[in-house]
């Protein structure tokens, strides 16, 4: 493999034009096919295999609503003593929604209305919908909502309390990205590189590679819309990774490259080199995040599988950049790769490579040393310290609800739990489906009478048939919120309490609602992630044990893994759930977590860890296959790789990090989960407990068992065939390192 990606390595050098033009014309192809081809994204969330999905497929086609537009509610307050239904509060009321009515993008509003039930106990206060012609809420105009926001003013003036709430006016799940936080992570990453290759035109590299990455990934999964529906959050996804990967792949390439050039290689040779050796590690590295992203279809859940496929399809683009387009790129560049117009920069690589050419010891080495040096409290810190940041994520509850951050939408809530109880926008709807008016009714009003009878029952509604009389639908009202553990249990007692009904009535009783489906959703991703792990996680292994022909490094890979997400996930737990640090970082304690969260940051995070283990692991092998001690190729191989290693998780955390600062509460917790993933398992488990456990191991860590060795095809990962073409005789010193390895 390292042979023919040598070859491609120095064909792309030599052939930069044509390789460059070949790249445009991809680009121009993508570009044209995402204007012709893109379709929206989709505004709704469908999940199959589950009974409420079903439930509320089946209702959608019994009561139709008539409109698929976005809702948002208004919720009014009449002053102590008044109601909104009557006198001067409800000719306020009647103004405003007579006025919302005419505002251009509105299809209807409902007024408060007792007949309706959106009216409190008290009469105080009333909630109004908002039926808009848009199905997504970034298809209304600005001028829209200010219309309506001027209308909700001036009730106001009439001595009402206003509040606007709902998907159409809260931006938890409509808001944009945070275009400031992206910049600032883009201009951290920049630094870095500069930090690393004391070049500013060095810098530019890597950047430029993922930048025109993201822009392939998005064109293709904008074109992917014509066939596939899909959500914004897969793009956002796909842009997320994309950045991250795209800069740390061309970063292993460039940084081996720029230090072989410094040391009077020749450019296209070293070109080659860097691509067949570091490339190499790119390619397995990039197959290994490429397997957990593409293996979340083994959950069955199609909106889940979209975001795995198409983040896999940004790193697979991001891959083929690193090993074509760079070294074109490289050719551009030639000898100017090693230096630098500006002063500063080029006196500190002047004294770092006098450093290194007087064999003074860098800062990775004296790190490793002392990883070896202190190998069992390393260890038994590192363990303690990522338990205790586990601790929380005992906690760990899952829902499809998000906590709003917009102060509007929150006063909203707080308004309608305050006077119809917290379970009123938690409705569970309780479908039935008979053979004729006569059995469906009979069924819905017994069911509806065993749910008046179950705890946590704040309301039952009159059960409603459909035209066609072979369907019912009866709404209870738990005491409780949505995301409350008794609504759960309420859901589940419905759900028992129905199995005598549907016999004696001869029909089908399922239950459904938003709370519901959260409900389902949550279970059946906690059913799938015992399986999705083992297959990620097997998967993984067996590609490990293949590039380093070992037993233990994989594992000790999987068990690191599992540490950094323990604690990940305990951080996640302690800011999204308890509320930690959110005033700082912007965000609002809920209940639950976004129930996909946890799947995708195991998928990604796992598949970036195995990139830092692949990464630094392979140059100790390296050295090891030199016929260097354990120790030694632990110190001089973590040497090398550190400093590119540190760099790389530096960036990966500047990226995923500055999503936390967007709008929409799944992109914040997304980049909150990957940040604090990435930091943790690169700069605690890689930097700490991979040196300090290879220090315990010595040989045992290579150790291979000798059918295993004679079976297992040899994966030049480490680029040995192309070291031996500059230090010939090196090929008997593997075979004795090899065989002493089986052994």
């Amino acid at each position: 493999m390292s042979t023919f990606l040598y070859r491609l390595g120095r064909f792309s050098y030599r052939r930069k034009w044509t390789v460059i033009i070949g790249w445009l014309v991809v680009l121009c192809a993508l570009g044209a096919a995402a204007a012709t081809l893109m379709k929206p994204f989709t505004s709704t969330t469908s999940i199959p295999g589950t009974e409420a999905q079903r439930a509320s497929d089946v209702l959608g086609k019994e009561f139709p609503s008539g409109s698929d537009g976005i809702t948002g509610q208004i919720v009014f307050r009449a002053p102590s003593g008044g109601t909104v239904t009557a006198g001067p509060a409800a000719d306020a009321i009647r103004t405003a929604t007579d006025r919302i009515a005419k505002t251009p993008g509105v299809e209807s509003v409902t007024a408060p209305s007792a007949a309706a039930g959106n009216v409190s106990r008290d009469g105080r206060t009333g909630i109004g919908e908002v039926t808009f012609t848009s199905v997504k809420a970034d298809g209304i105009s600005a001028a829209s909502i200010e219309e309506i926001e001027s209308a909700a003013e001036q009730a106001r003036s009439g001595g009402l309390t206003v509040a606007l709430g709902g998907r159409a006016f809260d931006p938890v799940e409509s808001g944009g990205g945070g275009g400031a936080g992206e910049a600032a992570g883009m201009l951290i990453t920049l630094i870095v590189l500069i930090l690393v290759f004391r070049s500013l035109r060095a810098a530019v590299v890597p950047l430029a590679m993922a930048v025109v990455g993201v822009g392939l990934g998005v064109l293709s999964l904008l074109a992917l819309t014509s066939v596939v529906e899909m959500d914004s959050t897969a793009l956002m996804l796909a842009v997320m990774l994309g950045l991250a990967v795209g800069v740390d792949y061309a970063l292993f390439i460039v940084s081996r490259h720029q230090t072989q050039v410094r040391d009077g290689m020749d450019p296209e040779e070293s070109a080659g080199l860097a691509v067949g050796t570091a490339g190499s590690a790119v390619l397995f590295a990039g197959a290994t995040v490429v397997i957990a992203l593409a293996a979340l279809t083994v959950v069955r859940i199609p909106f889940l599988a979209v975001m795995g496929l198409g983040a896999a399809l940004t790193v697979v683009i991001a891959v083929l950049l690193a090993l074509t387009l760079l070294p074109a790129v490289l050719g551009l560049v030639g000898t100017r790769i090693a230096t630098s117009r500006v002063p500063a920069l080029r006196r500190s690589a002047r004294r770092s490579l006098d450093k290194q050419r007087s064999g003074a010891v860098g800062a990775g080495v004296r790190w490793a040393r002392l990883m070896d040096r202190r190998r069992w409290t390393v260890l038994l810190l590192g363990l303690v310290g990522l338990g205790v940041l586990a601790v929380p994520a005992a906690d760990l509850r899952l829902g499809l609800s998000l906590a709003s951050t917009n102060p509007e939408a929150v006063r909203a809530q707080k308004m309608t739990d305050d006077a119809f109880g917290p379970g009123y926008s938690g409705t569970l709807v309780i479908l039935v489906k008979g053979d004729g008016a006569e059995a469906t009714g009979t069924a819905a009003k017994e069911i509806a009478r065993a749910a008046a009878g179950l705890p946590d029952v704040a309301a039952v509604a009159p059960a409603r048939l459909s035209a066609t009389g072979n369907a019912a639908m009866v709404g209870v009202v738990p005491k409780s919120g949505p995301q409350d553990e008794r609504t759960e249990q309420l859901l589940r007692d419905i759900r028992a309490a129905r199995d005598g009904i549907e016999k004696s009535t001869d029909t089908e009783i399922n239950v459904t609602g938003n709370t519901a489906v959260s409900i389902d959703v949550a279970a059946k991703l906690t059913e799938a992630l015992p399986v999705y792990c083992l297959v990620v996680m097997g998967l993984a292994v067996l590609l490990l044990t293949l590039v380093f022909r070992s037993i233990a490094v994989p594992l000790k890979a999987a068990l690191g893994f599992l540490l950094s997400l323990g604690g990940s996930l305990g951080v996640l737990v302690a800011v999204l759930q308890w509320g930690w640090f959110s005033s700082v970082l912007g965000t609002q304690a809920a209940p639950t977590v976004i129930s996909f969260l946890p799947i995708l940051l195991i998928g990604i995070l796992f598949g970036l860890a195995m990139d830092y283990e692949v990464f630094l692991v392979s140059r100790m092998r390296e050295e090891y296959a030199r016929g260097k001690s354990p120790t030694s190729a632990m110190v001089d191989g973590f040497g090398h790789g550190s400093k590119v290693v540190t760099a790389a998780a530096v960036i990966m955390v500047s990226v995923f990090g500055s999503f936390v600062f967007a709008d929409m509460q799944i992109t914040k917790g997304m980049g909150l989960a990957l940040a604090v993933g990435v930091l943790l398992d690169a700069f605690v488990v890689r930097m700490c407990l991979v040196p300090a456990a290879m220090s315990v191991m010595q040989h045992a860590a290579w150790w291979l068992p000798r059918f295993l060795h004679r079976v297992l095809p040899h994966v030049d990962v480490e680029g040995e065939q192309l070291t031996h073409r500059q230090a010939p005789g090196a090929e008997a010193g593997q075979e004795d390192r090899d065989l002493l390895a089986s052994r």
